[in-house]
């Protein structure tokens, strides 16, 4: 039996995409294997965002070919698409794919392999205008399952090269969301969590549907416990979409909704359609009516012209706003944007502070988060049992911690826990008699 093996980087989004190209190889006979061993396939699934992962995506293709210098190597994924030219010139790189045709990924592999030519197959992605449906073959059975619904960007901040990577909106049909949340809920799942570029603008391309129609038809499926938003742009979040998870508990209290800047110079010059006040505005009325919503975000240190006033500002925005937890990244210039451009550019060694600065107000609003969260009764979704400790998550995404009393317990499992202690990596709890 031949062996693949997959290397992921980047968002949840490249994570999903990899997960269905490995149930196609699969449902062609191939085995899993680790990325560390030797494969007769290795599919690198790669990410520009930064410069890092452009990075860290040659890196992966150089380290598969040494694994194993005979066996066929593919890219894919967003680096692949912006650079075709210098990924087919990556020493051993047999098949070349973007982030378009990766339902053929298969056949282009073993054409390549037959013909002992490299493939190439990257299309013009600004002129797709469907979503392209990875049909789902089988699924290892894990709790979590992630469901992309919902391709392309047409917001072009200043400072990101994704559009150019994934093209125009594309919005998966509600039949195929229907149809994989039923697959999904026979393989046994009891979360789906769903998934898009921009993830908000669901249906809007055709002004047929929205992200709440989406939402209703995984919703539909009686066997799914749980539905829980990836990222999520603010100004996507309508007043029906707070109402449906105002009303209905399986529709997780947790949002990751991108700040990007706590200054309204620098959102202004990223060209976010907001300021800090609506932002703000939007956080008061979601914990009005939502209880025990989790709010996390990200947020860009170090942006062209953020001077030392304005970096104060967003890190004293970004602490007022409570969040559940930050995920902080230093600027990283992209060529083609028109951020790269601009003046005020901000040294590393600075970038670096300020990094570390806004990590600790992530750290305090975690604790004190948590620390909010301290005797409340909360249903978790186990997800593993090892070392007699049980571990899942809250809706409201917060790792807990069970040790008592976990006999008969089994991962999958919603058990109703009283929230203890604070941990290091969560929370403690225990059963609730």
């Amino acid at each position: 039996m031949p062996t693949v093996a997959f290397i992921t980087l980047g968002c949840k989004v490249n994570q999903t995409e990899t997960e269905a190209m490995s149930g196609l190889f699969r449902h062609r006979g191939y085995e899993m294997v680790d990325a560390t061993e030797k494969a007769d396939v290795y599919v690198i699934n790669t990410c520009s965002v930064t410069h890092l992962g452009e990075r860290k995506s040659r890196q992966m293709v150089r380290r598969a070919g040494r694994l194993n210098p005979d066996a066929i190597v593919a890219v894919t994924g967003c680096f692949a698409q912006l650079s075709p030219a210098e990924t087919a010139a990556i020493q051993g790189v047999d098949v070349v794919v973007g982030t378009q045709n990766r339902s053929h990924i298969v056949d282009y592999v073993e054409q390549a392999r037959e013909q002992k030519l490299q493939v190439q197959a990257v299309s013009d992605i600004m002129s797709m205008r469907e979503f392209e449906e990875i049909p789902l073959q089988d699924s290892p059975g894990r709790t979590r399952a992630f469901m992309k619904i919902q391709d392309g960007c047409d917001n072009y901040c200043s400072y990101c090269i994704i559009p150019y990577a994934r093209g125009h909106l594309r919005s998966r049909s509600l039949g195929g969301i229907s149809e994989e949340t039923r697959f999904l809920a026979d393989a046994g799942y009891r979360e789906i969590v769903l998934t898009g570029i921009n993830l908000g603008t669901y249906g809007r391309e055709t002004g047929r549907h929205t992200l709440v129609d989406a939402v209703r038809a995984v919703l539909a499926e009686p066997r799914i416990a749980r539905v829980r938003l990836s990222s999520t742009e603010s100004l996507e979040i309508s007043a029906e979409l707070i109402e449906l998870m105002e009303q209905d508990s399986r529709l997780c209290p947790h949002l990751h909704l991108p700040l990007q800047a706590g200054d309204d110079a620098i959102l202004s010059a990223m060209r976010r359609p907001y300021t800090t006040g609506d932002y703000a505005d939007l956080l008061k009325r979601l914990r009005s009516r939502v209880s025990d919503l989790a709010v996390t975000t990200d947020i860009i240190v170090g942006f062209p012209g953020e001077s030392a006033d304005r970096f104060a500002r967003s890190l004293e925005f970004a602490s007022a706003m409570q969040f559940a937890k930050i995920h902080v990244f230093p600027y990283s210039k992209r060529s083609g944007t028109p951020a790269a451009s601009f003046a005020g550019q901000v040294g590393d060694a600075e970038k670096k502070c300020r990094v570390a600065d806004l990590m600790q107000v992530s750290e305090q609003g975690s604790l004190n988060f948590r620390q909010r969260m301290l005797g409340k009764t909360l249903p978790v979704l186990l997800e593993r049992i090892v070392d007699g400790i049980a571990e899942g998550l809250t809706p409201n995404y917060q790792r807990v911690f069970i040790a008592e009393e976990i006999a008969g317990l089994t991962e999958n499992q919603l058990v109703q826990t009283e929230l203890v202690g604070i941990c290091d990596e969560g929370l403690s709890g225990r059963l609730k008699k």
